[in-house]
């Protein structure tokens, strides 16, 4: 009697309810909830009248928020599946001159230059997945050496070709290309001309006249971004697929005695990196019209960092897409907001670090309170 009564159901675990703070605790969204939330508070107090939160200052931090928030899309599926790539900042800045390369020195259509560049580059981040599962060693090694391998061809290759390491005119070579306006065109210019001309946007931008706002329109880029976010997060939410990549990174070898097909998850979400990588690569070539082999730096860094922000396990197994995107919002909104608050930008490095720390600190403690590990 004394072993049915100690099973019963009231005290089976398998069924025990988890009360909503619980619930909410446990979510990784939670750290990149509150650093937004307290991100905005402190500039909403300290640079409200700077101009940070008119239409201009809103758009200004929103792409560099978006900047960060591509990469770091696939970083987190990446980072899920218990896989890392240092990979990307070089990745970027390779993509962006291969465009160069073909759309302008070797004069290729645009869009086939950059479909090229698209299928080029997966096929180095299949290349990197596939050398993870085939010899077992770490993804930090092989991508930490591709790093330097594809920095090397981003600069050796304009070198060799043009006698430089920047090589400008894609912005003429892209003009009229139907492939590139998807990348470096703007969206819903009607709307805000409408704004201007009904007086609401130059309610909050000074200088604006009627009809000429300050904001002409929603850059691409800003669109990728939204629209990588919603797939990434559906598909890590609402398939079977995204269950795999749960699977793959917590535990791999249980994972594939349920069927999961770890290895080829691992070198989709390679892959996927290497895709995000590419689309920021050719949004920034078409804005800036040339490409540098300097781009990039530091880029998987910041991926990474906002990852880990928005909840995500070092280990694997356990994050967030809206968490990931939430990490590169904050990053957006500090980078720009120190500028306007009239702060040093450069202790937007040091920010970085302190807030990396805190997050990594709070997730875990988080986790062992629940959890009641030690």
């Amino acid at each position: 009697m004394g072993d049915a009564a100690s099973t019963s159901p009231s005290q089976d675990e398998r069924i025990k309810e988890i009360s909503a703070l619980r619930r909410a605790l446990i979510r990784p969204e939670l750290g990149g909830m509150v650093g937004t939330v307290a991100v905005f508070t402190f500039f909403l107090l300290f640079a409200f009248d700077s101009g940070m939160f008119n239409s201009q200052g809103v758009m200004n931090w929103a792409v560099v928020s978006a900047q960060f928030m591509i990469i770091a899309v696939g970083a987190c599926l990446l980072m899920i599946a218990g896989e890392f790539d240092l990979s990307v900042g070089s990745m970027i800045g390779f993509a962006g001159m291969i465009i160069a390369i073909l759309g302008v020195t070797l004069g290729w259509p645009m869009w086939m230059a950059i479909l090229a560049t698209f299928a080029l580059c997966m096929a180095i981040g299949a290349l990197n997945g596939w050398i993870v599962v085939r010899t077992g060693l770490p993804s930090f090694i092989v991508t930490l050496a591709f790093l330097f391998i594809l920095r090397g061809f981003t600069i050796f290759l304009p070198q060799t070709i043009e006698r430089k390491t920047i090589i400008g005119g894609i912005r003429d070579a892209a003009q009229g290309d139907w492939l590139a306006a998807a990348f470096g065109g703007k969206i819903l210019g009607g709307l805000f001309v409408w704004l201007g001309d009904m007086g609401l946007i130059s309610v909050f931008d000074r200088g604006t006249r009627a009809g000429q706002p300050v904001v002409d329109g929603i850059p691409m880029l800003i669109v990728w971004a939204l629209v990588l976010i919603v797939f990434g997060h559906v598909v890590l939410t609402r398939t079977k697929f995204g269950n795999w990549i749960f699977a793959a990174g917590g535990d791999a070898e249980a994972a594939r005695n349920s069927g999961v097909p770890v290895n080829k998850v691992k070198i989709l979400m390679f892959m996927f990196t290497a895709f995000c990588a590419t689309v920021f690569a050719v949004c920034q070539v078409m804005e800036f019209g040339s490409a540098g082999a300097d781009r990039g730096l530091l880029k998987e860094f910041e991926a990474i960092i906002a990852v880990v922000i928005g909840g995500a396990l070092l280990t694997g197994g356990y994050g967030s897409v809206i968490g990931a995107a939430l990490g590169a919002l904050i990053f957006g909104v500090v980078q720009q907001g120190l500028f306007f608050a009239d702060v040093e930008s450069s202790l937007f490095r040091v920010f970085l670090g302190v807030i990396l720390l805190g997050a990594v600190i709070l997730n875990t403690n988080i986790r062992r309170i629940i959890t009641g590990e030690r």
